[in-house]
């Protein structure tokens, strides 16, 4: 078999000097180790693959070294050797509290702590993910966490420390491990990629870095399995992108220009096909809000593009983006698609979400508020010099919401007006009515809207106690999106205009799963040869 080591496993730091992006821990380590202020309980807290079991080690070694240099383990003792080798499996115990969380687990523990370690001077244990153990199993280390034998120190690691109790918190030296920015990533890829003999451009290990959130560990992964997909060529921005399933800059550029021209359709169509072509909707929704921000940087401080991390062509074409773009429209991007993407982390249908937040974006009109109303007003301003005119009086405030000063009045009606006609009274629709609609449903969705379209797509039709039109919808967004006022009414003046008649109606939400055992598909009623009579016909007589 292969001895290859996976890059996050095989450039662990040896000592704290290594060690990277979290310099106020290291340094309080090493003075702890240079000063013999040992602590007997620590508890390391921090996201994923910021270093916290590598500086666990690092210690664990540090403190039973017979030369430390510096607070660092020298390596070359009889003890460093003997930690290294099977001899010192007992001086350092590294626990899984996974999978080893029980009360019975932590009785072992309790147990071996009595023996004192024969390498070295400590005996150290080392508690990964300690937020998984049990409340119980806990107390039950409480004690020997308080008051350990003079060679035990514990060293507990977690992701999550809302989880460990307080009575655990207050017994250990709490230490808060940090993200690792962007630029220290950067150079240990770089450092890696020397020493591995890779040829790798800096955009593409900044790509890299910026896509592993703070975390070394994932940039060594992902730069590994970048690696390892074009091996012996070298790693460019695009291979990256091609690997790692993301977009390029420009198709977010294609993708702005299209939702500030409000087409749909186009836009709806390059969501199709990143998804034809295998991109993850939730990493494209990710990349689209980093290209927002640098949008909203460029267009807010002319010295906003020194915080971007982009090729000069692409810069040039953001800034000639930005000119056009106005701030408060890219303010509700923003905002919407930070939404999305926490909504992305929980939903089964990742791409109805995408759609309908990007049908939003498209059309402001479905929103209610302040960012919404301002988009609406920017487009009017784009088509009607007057509406642009009385937008800056506004934003200005020489025009107020319940007055209207002289110089910005509405100009006086010339001649009388002839009186709007009466409206129409439709009559109500009777069951065969409702019949028409669901024998005809398909064909009335290709009719409809898009974004109506794309909201009542797989809803369920039956009927209430009352006769009225039931439209079931499992799609959380659709419905939020349908129970607006304006968008029922304008499926009310839909109906209305293809049956002729007013067709009372009501929409409800339910799980996919419970919505047939609660409210009979008339798709499946209609199918049979069955009559629907008006004064006999009775939805709860449907098995």
């Amino acid at each position: 078999m292969s001895d290859y080591i996976a890059l996050y496993r095989k450039f662990r730091p040896p000592t704290f000097d290594d060690v990277r992006g979290q310099d106020h821990i290291v340094t309080t380590l090493k003075n702890q180790i240079r000063a013999e202020r040992i602590g007997h309980a620590y508890l390391f807290t921090g996201t994923r693959g910021t270093g916290k079991t590598s500086v666990a080690r690092i210690l664990a070694r540090a403190v039973n070294c017979e030369h430390p240099k510096d607070g660092n383990p020298c390596g070359n003792c009889d003890t460093c050797r003997a930690i290294e080798s099977a001899q010192g499996l007992g001086t350092i115990v590294e626990i899984d509290a996974a999978s080893n969380n029980g009360v019975e687990n932590i009785r072992e523990i309790i147990e071996e702590v009595s023996y004192s370690p024969t390498v070295g001077r400590y005996k150290v244990y080392i508690i990964d993910e300690a937020h998984m153990i049990t409340t119980s199993a806990f107390n039950a280390l409480l004690k020997t966490l308080e008051e350990p034998p003079s060679y035990c120190i514990f060293i507990l690691a977690t992701t999550d420390v809302q989880k460990v109790p307080i009575t655990i918190l207050s017994r250990c030296q709490r230490y808060d491990f940090r993200r690792i920015d962007a630029e220290t990533i950067v150079e240990r890829l770089r450092e890696v990629c020397s020493r591995e003999a890779v040829d790798a451009e800096d955009r593409a290990l900044s790509y890299i870095a910026r896509k592993a959130d703070g975390s070394m560990r994932d940039s060594l992964s992902l730069l590994d399995q970048c690696i390892a997909f074009h091996y012996g060529e070298t790693l460019t921005f695009d291979r990256v992108l091609d690997v790692l399933g993301a977009v390029d800059a420009t198709v977010f550029h294609t993708l702005f220009e299209r939702i500030s021209h409000q087409e749909v359709t186009e836009v709806l169509q390059l969501v199709s096909d990143q998804v034809s072509q295998g991109r993850d909707l939730t990493q494209f929704v990710s990349d689209f809000v980093w290209y927002l921000r640098d949008l909203m940087l460029v267009s807010a401080s002319p010295r906003g593009a020194d915080a971007i991390d982009m090729s000069a062509e692409n810069l040039e074409q953001l800034r000639a983006q930005a000119a056009q773009a106005d701030l408060d429209t890219i303010l509700r991007y923003i905002h919407i698609c930070s939404g999305l993407l926490a909504d992305l982390r929980q939903a089964v249908q990742k791409r109805i979400l995408v759609e309908t937040a990007l049908i939003r974006l498209c059309k402001p009109q479905t929103d209610r508020d302040e960012a919404a109303l301002r988009d609406r007003l920017r487009i009017l301003e784009a088509h009607d010099g007057r509406t642009g005119e009385l937008l800056r009086a506004w934003e200005s405030g020489s025009l107020g919401v319940t007055q209207t000063p002289a110089d910005h009045a509405v100009p006086p009606v010339q001649a009388a007006e002839a009186p709007a006609p009466a409206p129409r009274i439709l009559p109500e629709a009777v069951p065969e009515d409702v019949r028409q609609i669901v024998q005809e449903w398909p064909a009335l969705l290709q009719k409809m809207d898009v974004t109506m379209r794309h909201c009542l797509n797989g809803a369920l039709l039956s009927l209430d106690q009352d006769r009225q039109l039931l439209i079931v919808l499992d799609n959380p967004a659709g419905y939020d999106m349908m129970k607006r006022e304006d968008s029922q009414a304008e499926l009310d003046r839909f109906l209305s205009e293809q049956t002729g008649k007013r067709v009372p109606f009501e929409l409800r939400l339910s799980a996919r799963q419970e919505r047939e055992r609660h409210y009979p598909d008339l798709r499946t009623v209609l199918g049979t040869d069955m009559d629907i009579e008006e004064e006999d016909f009775d939805p709860d007589d449907i098995d």
